[in-house]
């Protein structure tokens, strides 16, 4: 393969951190609506047949709700070293509760304001004034994503509907009382009297009134003009009182069972659209968290030999096609088979193995309601992954593996079914040209555990009398469900391999260490290493059993992490460790470590550049 060919596929596939991966490849849910069902549709690839003005995009970026409260949610537990069965998974998890939309877009109406003030007062031609204004665009451009978006309108009128109808709800929640507008005033007596306001005192009441809101109010109702393709009035009126800190009392004369009819429909059309839109979105965002964790566990400030990924970014069975199987080999023989090792791949991924479950009767009659069946998940097979291991032997990639993250690969599942199921699945890989380059890893790791992935989203509302309260029924809690979360262990796996191969790496873990060499000898398992370069994840349960070990010391299966507290230098590690880093290959003794490969291959390597032999 020409070199301009190796260059045009870094340029587009290889990717030395997170943030490069979402700037290469820009993961996108794609949704339309559906007037039919009047349901919001979902999916991971761009529709065809539909006109592209009626498809939205939405980025899954660091700026997504969803992938920022993943992204929260690790980085708190980390901080507070909690195992899952402690952990307040339901605190992080609010994020994702309209509540929580509206606090950050109060955020956003905070600078705005303070940044218009500011603007205001400048000359036209101050400096300073035309940087406040470039930040201004910024902040309007945030504001005005949602505009021609509904569906991303409704967490913004679900808490608008409940501010006003519950202006006078009580501390616990009680019904709202009827409010009028009042000032506090001295009788002829001196007695305290609270008298209603007129029109012209509720005007001037709010004390942090200032002189540019009604401009303010102005500029936000231009911009949705102009912006909007189907402006309406009602939506005006939401983007003006959400984004511009309206100071007067606003509207007194409401529908309030319009309203409730409105915020219990608005509602019930977020709580369907989060759940389709999470089952979409989940399997892509579980991949991207595990390109997030493969980079995070290059755990250092220095940037020596920074591990780099290369995303093929196709199917796995596509791949091994035999139709495609000679480009790959032609590819990674210009790579692996030169002189010139700056190019060389060293390590694979091969996430979510299919795991079949066996053994479980057949239903002939649902008699209660049980879990839904979920689609079939593309998953990538045991056939696939021979035929991989059958090409990466040849140029000497060793492939991390797993099985499909699910609530039955997890810590949990290992502590107590242990290490057979993933033993008698991997069976078919020892005793073959390639066994020692196949790393099968385990078990994965749980972001949201699935018994603990309820999102209270609010409570349905009901009209009163006297105005209208959240209703106090337990039925009319609306709980979103995300079905559980979890990261492919061969992502992180392989990311920890990766990053102790760097000398400067291992220098901030260890005294004694030649920046000359890479950390081909490391060997994670012997005496401390484990503890001292620990993943960068949390713990996740409190360890396993003595016969769980016992179990995974008789043969020395696999690469296995590990959840248990330790001490090391008088400090705790409340991180998961790796426990075996073992391939397929088999000795007398059990599986071989994976830094015998590594070595191998390094020094054959390395004679072959001191030599010039390619044979």
């Amino acid at each position: 393969m020409e070199d301009e060919k190796i260059k045009e596929i870094n340029e587009h596939l290889l990717v030395d951190s997170f943030e490069e991966f979402l700037e290469k490849f820009s993961p996108t849910i794609y949704s339309y609506y559906n007037a039919a069902n009047q349901k919001v549709m979902y999916t991971a690839k761009k529709p065809e047949g539909i006109p592209g003005n009626n498809i939205s995009e939405i980025s899954l970026d660091q700026n997504n709700d969803f992938l920022k409260m993943l992204f929260t949610l690790i980085d708190t537990k980390k901080d507070q070293g909690q195992e899952n069965v402690d952990f307040k998974f339901e605190n992080i998890l609010d994020m994702l509760s309209p509540k929580k939309v509206m606090e950050d877009i109060k955020q956003v109406r905070k600078e705005v304001d303070y940044l218009y003030g500011k603007y205001e007062k400048l000359d036209d031609e101050d400096p300073t004034k035309l940087e406040l204004g470039d930040k201004l665009n910024q902040k309007f451009e945030e504001a005005s994503q949602n505009y021609n978006n509904v569906l991303g309108m409704l967490p913004l009128a679900i808490e608008d509907i409940k501010t006003r109808l519950l202006l006078g709800e009580g501390e616990e929640g009680s019904e709202a009382e009827e409010v009028e507008i009042g000032m506090l005033t001295m009788g002829e007596e001196g007695e305290l009297k609270i008298l209603e306001a007129s029109t012209e005192e509720k005007e001037t009441l709010p004390a942090e009134a200032t002189e540019n809101t009604e401009a303010l109010v102005e500029v936000f109702e231009e911009d949705y003009n102009e912006i909007s393709e189907n402006p309406t009035p009602y939506v005006k009126d939401l983007v003006v009182r959400t984004f511009a800190p309206i100071t007067g009392i606003g509207e007194t004369d409401i529908n309030v069972e319009q309203e409730v009819e409105n915020y219990n429909h608005y509602l019930d059309f977020y709580k369907q659209s989060k759940e389709d839109f999470v089952k979409v979105a989940k399997p892509l965002v579980e991949k991207l968290l595990g390109v997030k964790m493969f980079f995070e566990q290059y755990d250092t400030d220095s940037l020596g030999m920074q591990p780099e990924l290369l995303v093929t970014n196709c199917k796995v069975d596509m791949m091994v096609k035999s139709n495609n199987k000679p480009r790959l080999t032609t590819f990674l023989n210009t790579v692996n088979a030169k002189n010139n090792f700056a190019e060389t791949i060293w390590f694979g991924i091969l996430p979510a193995i299919e795991m079949s479950e066996d053994g479980k009767r057949k239903i002939r009659r649902q008699r209660f309601k049980g879990t839904e069946k979920e689609e079939k998940k593309v998953r990538n097979t045991m056939e696939s992954l021979a035929s991989i291991l059958n090409v990466a032997k040849d140029y000497k990639m060793q492939i991390f593996f797993n099985f499909q993250a699910s609530d039955g690969t997890t810590f949990n599942d290992l502590a107590t079914k242990g290490v057979d199921k993933y033993m008698e699945k991997t069976e078919i890989l020892t005793r073959k040209e390639y066994s020692e380059y196949a790393v099968p890893c385990l078990p994965n790791f749980t972001v949201i555990p699935k018994k603990k992935s309820g999102v209270e989203l609010d409570k349905k509302m009901i009209a009163t009398e006297k105005g209208a309260q959240l209703s106090p029924e337990e039925e009319d809690l609306l709980k979103l469900w995300l079905e559980g979360v979890y990261i492919d262990a061969s992502y992180v796996a392989a990311g920890i391999v990766s990053a102790y191969q760097c000398p400067d790496f291992l220098k901030d873990h260890f005294n004694l260490v030649s920046r000359q060499y890479p950390g081909v000898r490391f060997d994670i398992e012997s005496g401390d290493n484990a503890l001292k370069v620990p993943t960068t994840l949390a713990h996740e349960i409190s360890g396993f059993t003595n016969k769980i070990k016992d179990q995974i010391n008789r043969r020395d299966f696999g690469f296995v992490f590990f959840s248990e507290n330790a001490l090391i230098d008088d400090k705790t590690v409340d991180r998961i460790t790796v426990y075996k880093a073992r391939s397929m290959a088999l000795t007398e003794d059990g599986y071989d470590s994976i830094y015998k490969t590594l070595v191998s291959t390094y020094i054959e390597r390395i004679l072959r550049f001191k030599t010039s032999d390619f044979k």
